[in-house]
């Protein structure tokens, strides 16, 4: 694990490698050339690793992936085994080793491709187009035994309302929509649009293609799930459909209330797949949202996740196992307060392995399906934040995604039968450029935050850092507000990055923060300003007090969404900040709720304590201010009190926090003659994606932090 630290010096403040080399502070461009691992797939001979591997051109201002392959014994280096000019992602093994599928936009619109498999020399021959449908396919996987592939299609429900694919039904329409001169759209109800697009007239459907490309079938006709989409949209949560080991059923998740918008409750349904008019039977029971169905190998059980309260999407994730024969299900792991973030059954049906975010990291559990420990989490691997778990054939090896602050994902190797926080690095496409910078380790804290709970902190210290100096400071507030910081890497807001200009950085995982507990996370429903932000108040004074390399008179507090809200609150209820740097954050709840997509986070989340209605801005309004929780918690309504030069960063195509928000603040602090800079991006959602704009995105913000607390060019 990264041994390369273990012979690096420390000489006169500068970190010298193994080889001799100076290290270096990390660069924007540096960010950028880091290959972005991810998806790992194991053949089914246990000897190769296939995982998708992602390449930044700035200067054409492109992302483009391909699939690599390593040996599972790392005898080997990695090596790209597809070219395509627009890349290659979603790879995955045939059950019986000769074949690899992807999805590729190569010939223009994505489809399903096969390619012949080289177990020898881990490679792939030539490809062939399996789809050409015209609404394109994604989320593509095989069946158990080969016969079959499901895989996900946007389609007109008109033209998909028995199971029957229509294919010239949805280009016509496609053909007529974008030759006409209107470009309108009719809702007559929500959700229209999620996320960075609009709805529009399609819907996602859950297809089904014979691996000969000869038959194709719609599993979720508009017979079936109406209007309503499937899976139901997943922001990295876990696919949404999965075989039974026999071919003769699939799982899917959909949401079926009225009003998907305002609801959480996905369920998952089973479809008979030996029947052409077989109806879907619903499995699931829980009023809240039910996802990521996996059949264990025997046929046994279908696991899934599950929370338990409806419309709180960040209820406690449990794991839960259906006995297909009993139609029974029974929360799998015992005594666990933590989420289950996503898991994977042992080839011989008997253990499941599951990732839980705990306290900064991501380490891997593992329990016993049957006998008298069944349940029980057992300690497998920790040390980083782990994803993308899969296992060998013999069940000996799992195959993970592992990050940490200091260091980007990789694919690992480590023995399955724990504990341990040792593991093999198998893809080091990265290793020459990560050894040649200096990426500080972070350090954790913990102090009595509001209440004396105890609440955690991170600190990471500028690159050649000098104990005797005196440091500006960079606040990191994350979003959420139910994430949390830890030992993870990242491309939008990199910690080692923000650092690499000569700031100190802290974070704080304060209240509402995953990892802790759920009676933690729930510690900021309906108390947005409360506690959270006691917790961060105090976490600042703990590290001031304890770091006196940290410059007091140089802080700056940056946020987005949840952390933006905070960065706007903060704005108007204290001025011990220089700057502060608000991206994507609400400022008028009130106008927020009206604006958004996903109804039931602000019905929840400013819902009065102890109210079973969700929270309406109109049932508040004739109360005072202090029972509302959209105007007790409103910065807007607190704007008076701005102070601090600010810096607004908002996206045109953001409908989780609509950019009227950003428009609405930058607007006030203007008015107010507070110093006040406005960054807007017409053509990002909610998180600022594309490299050039990301490039500008940086510059912008360090150089905002840089000039309130007079450091690098504008140092006094």
């Amino acid at each position: 694990m990264r041994p390369f630290l273990l012979f690096s010096a420390m000489v006169f403040g500068t970190v010298v490698a193994a080889s001799g080399q100076v290290k270096r502070p990390m660069t924007f461009e540096d960010l950028q050339q880091i290959k972005r691992v991810a998806d790992p797939q194991v053949s089914p001979s246990g000897k190769w690793v296939m995982f998708s591997a992602t390449s930044v051109d700035l200067a054409t201002n492109k992302k483009t992936t391909h699939l690599y392959t390593v040996p599972v014994d790392g005898s080997a280096k990695e090596k790209a085994i597809t070219a395509g000019k627009d890349g290659e992602t979603g790879g995955r093994f045939s059950p019986d080793g000769k074949q690899v599928l992807f999805l590729s936009s190569n010939e223009g619109s994505q489809q399903i491709y096969l390619a012949p498999w080289d177990e020898q020399q881990g490679v792939v021959g030539p490809s062939q187009k399996l789809t050409n449908i015209s609404t394109e396919a994604d989320g593509a996987i095989w069946s158990p035994k080969g016969n079959w592939i499901a895989f996900v299609s946007d389609v007109y429900p008109e033209c998909a309302r028995e199971g029957a694919v229509d294919d010239a039904c949805n280009k016509t329409k496609d053909d007529a929509a974008a030759k006409s001169p209107v470009k309108a759209q009719i809702w007559d109800g929500l959700l229209y649009r999620h996320w960075d697009h609009y709805q529009g007239l399609k819907r996602s459907h859950i297809l089904l293609v014979s691996a000969d490309g000869k038959q194709m079938r719609d599993l979720t006709p508009t017979r079936d799930i109406k209007d309503h989409i499937a899976p139901t949209f997943s922001l990295g949560g876990p696919i949404g459909y999965a075989f039974s080991p026999d071919e003769k059923e699939l799982a899917y998740v959909v949401n079926m209330d009225e009003v998907p918008a305002a609801s959480t409750n996905n369920d998952i349904y089973t479809v008979d797949l030996t029947s052409s008019s077989g109806k879907p039977v619903k499995v699931t029971t829980s009023p809240g949202s039910d996802d990521g169905p996996a059949y264990s190998p025997d046929g046994k059980y279908l696991a899934f996740r599950s929370q338990a309260r409806p419309g709180y999407e960040s209820d406690r994730f449990r794991l839960m196992l259906y006995d297909r024969e009993k139609k029974t299900a029974t929360e799998a792991v015992r005594r666990f307060d933590n989420w289950v973030d996503e898991f994977t059954w042992s080839p011989d049906s008997k253990r499941i392995y599951f990732a839980s975010g705990s306290e900064g990291q991501e380490p891997v559990f593992a329990i016993d399906v049957d006998g008298p420990a069944a349940g029980e989490a057992k300690d497998i691997v920790h040390g980083a934040e782990f994803s993308s778990l899969a296992l060998t054939p013999d069940g000996k090896t799992l195959i993970a995604a592992a990050m940490k602050v200091d260091r980007p994902a990789g694919i690992v190797s480590l023995t399955a039968a724990g504990p341990s926080d040792h593991y093999s690095e198998l893809s080091k496409g990265n290793e020459e450029l990560i050894h040649s910078l200096e990426l500080p380790a972070m350090e954790s804290f913990k102090f009595p935050g509001a209440g004396g709970t105890s609440v955690q902190g991170f600190i990471i210290r500028p690159p050649n850092f000098d104990s005797q100096k005196k440091y500006p400071l960079k606040f990191l507030i994350h979003g959420g507000p139910q994430g949390a910081w830890g030992d993870m890497w990242s491309y939008r807001w990199n910690p080692e990055l923000f650092a690499a200009n000569g700031y100190v950085v802290v974070m704080i995982n304060p209240r509402g923060s995953t990892g802790y507990g759920q009676a933690f996370i729930d510690g900021v429903n309906g108390d947005w300003g409360g506690k959270p932000y006691i917790d961060l108040m105090k976490g600042l004074d703990y590290a001031e007090a304890h770091y006196p390399f940290i410059d007091k008179d140089r802080e700056c507090a940056l946020g987005a969404s949840y952390g933006g809200f905070m960065a706007n609150w903060i704005l108007t209820h204290n001025n011990r900040f220089k700057c502060i740097v608000t991206h994507d954050g609400m400022y008028n709840p009130q106008s927020a709720y009206g604006s958004t997509e996903e109804m039931w986070f602000n019905e929840w989340e400013f819902r009065r304590a102890g109210d079973k209605e969700p929270g309406q801005p109109w049932r508040y309004a004739l109360l005072p201010a202090a029972r509302d929780p959209f105007r007790k918690w409103s910065p807007m309504l607190n704007i008076k009190n701005a102070k601090t030069p600010t810096l607004v960063v908002h996206s045109q195509k953001d409908y989780r926090l609509d950019v009227s928000e950003g428009f609405q603040l930058f607007t006030a602090l203007q008015r107010l003659k507070v110093p006040s800079k406005m960054l807007y991006f017409p053509d990002e959602g909610h998180w600022v994606l594309k490299p050039q704009n990301s490039r500008l995105w940086y510059q912008t913000v360090n150089d905002w932090c840089d000039r309130w607390t007079y450091s690098n060019a504008y140092a006094k």
